[in-house]
């Protein structure tokens, strides 16, 4: 297995790759290399010459160097480091600033003498930024180069700020922002109109004469592109194709970035494969969509020259396989996803009994709910369940401030007296003031967080009444992490756990419905979803209940588990999909534009339409009836 291991990595991936099961693991390895480096170096006494990188990616690795240098004694006393880029303009004392970045993950943290750090300097004049970047070159090279450069990727390929277009021999220069660069960045800049159009950054050449270069990936979000470099053709349209001609790179990955590559998603093209039942409906699914043909169309040449002969031989004939695989997808679809009373469940995705169940939907957001799964949400409700919705945050981050004002507005308007109009506006006053003088990605005060939480509220409470459901099966948690994550990523999530499993002992819920939206394992969903788990694993030490209670997994509006992975498909009639678009209009502040949009320029409510509407073409695509949306859940493993 080894040597065909081998011998797929020199078809497929074209630079060396090592993959761990998870970033934290990745990055303390990561991390330990670098100590090493700088231990030997101590001994020899020499310097450590390390190039750096910003952002998400590298976060863990500067955490494990801070632990070592704190419990084991590391010194970075012999360290010289040179990070990658700067915005431009930028001052160093900016939030955004790649020199606060660094200060607060490493720099500030362990011992690293001022005069050996070096990152370029967003406040050069423009007519000198060339000379700049020239003495910033000459710099790493009175070093003797760099021993090791860390890199991540961004979504457009970019390694550095080396956008598309970028020569392989590029040196330290002044570019031009990637218009995706620049939405990735926007959260930090409080709106992408705030993110600077320009940085300085080591050029590709700069970086390919580095002793040894390290590129960390981590989470879904970086699958495709990481793929395109490892995999990929050298192409200046993605510059990270470039490190393909150095022997000098590694790729660094967590599973889920690795996750797209050949020898993951289909590995029957790369190896001879084991081929357990889950492996072979991928390869089937992957097929009949490969081939534009239906599974029952699919024949035993199909599969010999699409590399499944294997498949054929020890499972086959293929109509056989496909008669399973066909059987399999069929029984996923179900109008009844509570369960449907009086019949056999032993091939339907829920329990028929009880027929009535208590449920559970946690929201993250206070649309997720609607957006998400509207209409399985319409028709639990519909169905005679005991549906309960909890949303988890209050979303107050994603308000316009115009709104605010307009809310303020109207209740002085609505005040009964003298004293609580002047009061009122005294708040409008003091939220407008603030507004006026407000810095890009700035918490607002509590007062208007609040304001801003009761919009929200107002919209989900009349979302969930227009479902269907009375008032006091809704919920709102309003968990502490979201705020006070806003003031340091640090936070203890003990209080929302305990919170969680009081609702859930509550309810004694038969079926829970979370987010399974993992691509980003910093964000809201995630962590949501986390508190849910853990609390529902704490419960099933304690409480009887627990036994009988199902998880089910839903994703937002922007992507869908693959068909092979779904084990429950709920199909959407028109007028249903017509419901559940309303259910989602009653979410006035995230029409139109909403403060986050993302990288997609869709109404929230289009992409949802446009998610459910690909699932069901998929659905007939492979040969299965053709609805007019479909909803998908996958059920999570205890």
């Amino acid at each position: 297995m080894a040597r065909l291991n081998l011998l797929e990595e020199t078809r497929f991936e074209k630079v060396p790759v090592k993959v761990y099961p998870t970033a934290d693991e990745a990055s303390i390895d990561v991390a330990h290399r670098i100590s090493h480096l700088i231990q030997s170096k101590q001994h020899n006494g020499e310097k450590a010459i390390l190039g750096l990188a910003t952002g998400a990616t590298p976060i863990k690795v500067y955490r494990e160097l801070v632990r070592l240098h704190r419990e084991e004694g590391l010194s970075f006393q012999n360290v010289v480091t040179f990070n990658l880029d700067e915005y431009y303009p930028m001052h160093p004392t900016a939030d955004q600033s790649y020199v606060s970045f660094m200060k607060k993950h490493l720099f500030d943290l362990v011992d690293i003498p001022t005069e050996n750090i070096h990152i370029p300097d967003g406040t050069v004049p423009a007519d000198q930024v060339h000379a700049y970047c020239e003495d910033y070159e000459r710099k790493i090279s009175s070093y003797g180069g760099l021993d090791i450069q860390l890199l991540g990727i961004g979504r457009t390929g970019h390694i550095g700020f080396n956008e598309p277009g970028s020569a392989p021999n590029s040196g330290t220069r002044l570019v031009t922002l990637d218009d995706l660069t620049r939405r990735d960045a926007s959260r930090d800049f409080g709106g992408k109109e705030n993110v600077p159009t320009k940085a300085i950054t080591m050029g590709v050449g700069t970086i390919f004469k580095a002793k040894e270069i390290i590129l960390m990936a981590w989470n879904e979000k970086k699958a495709e592109i990481v793929k395109k470099a490892i995999e990929g053709e050298l192409s200046a349209d993605i510059p990270a194709t470039y490190l393909q001609l150095s022997d000098n790179v590694e790729f660094i990955l967590d599973q889920d970035a690795a996750s797209l590559l050949t020898r993951f998603d289909t590995p029957w093209l790369a190896e001879d494969v084991v081929w357990t039942d889950e492996l072979a409906k991928k390869a089937v699914v992957w097929l009949s969509l490969e081939l534009d043909k239906a599974i029952l169309k699919l024949t035993d040449d199909d599969y010999n020259t699409h590399g499944m002969a294997q498949l054929v031989t020890e499972k086959g004939p293929a109509y056989g396989i496909n008669i399973r695989v066909f059987n399999e997808l069929q029984r996923t679809i179900t109008g009844w996803p509570g369960g449907k009373p009086g019949v056999d469940d032993s091939n339907r995705p829920e329990r028929a009994n009880p027929a009535s169940k208590n449920v559970i939907l946690f929201s993250p957001h206070p649309d997720d709910d609607v957006i998400s799964m509207g209409g399985t949400f319409i028709r639990l409700a519909d169905q005679g369940h005991q549906v309960h919705v909890a949303y988890q945050t209050s979303g107050n981050t994603a308000v316009w401030d115009d709104d605010v004002l307009r809310y303020l507005e109207f209740v002085i308007d609505f005040a009964s007296s003298a004293e609580e109009k002047e009061a009122k506006q005294k708040i409008y006053d003091e939220a407008r003031t603030f507004f006026e003088s407000k810095k890009p990605n700035q918490v607002d005060p509590e007062v208007i967080r609040t304001i801003k939480g009761l919009i929200r509220k107002g919209e989900a409470i009349a979302g969930a009444r227009f479902v269907g459901l009375p008032d006091e099966h809704i919920h709102f948690q309003d968990l502490p992490f979201y705020d006070r994550g806003k003031f340091s990523k640090e936070v203890d999530f003990e209080d929302d756990i305990q919170q969680t499993m009081e609702l859930l002992r509550q309810v004694k819920p038969h079926q829970v419905f979370a987010a399974g939206d993992f691509a980003d394992p910093h964000g809201t969903h995630r962590v949501c979803f986390d508190i849910i788990l853990q609390a529902l694993i704490r419960l099933r030490e304690t409480d009887e209940w627990t036994k009988d209670c199902w998880l089910w997994l839903y994703r937002g509006a922007w992507h869908e588990y693959p068909i092979h992975e779904i084990e429950m498909a709920v199909p959407l009639s028109p007028q249903e999909v017509k419901r559940k678009r309303i259910a989602i209009f009653k979410h006035q502040s995230q029409k139109d534009v909403p403060v986050f949009p993302g990288d997609d320029p869709r109404e929230f409510w289009v992409r949802a339409e446009d998610r459910t509407s690909e699932t069901a073409g998929l659905y007939h695509q492979l040969g299965l009836a053709n609805y007019e949306a479909i909803e998908a859940f996958v059920r999570w493993k205890f």
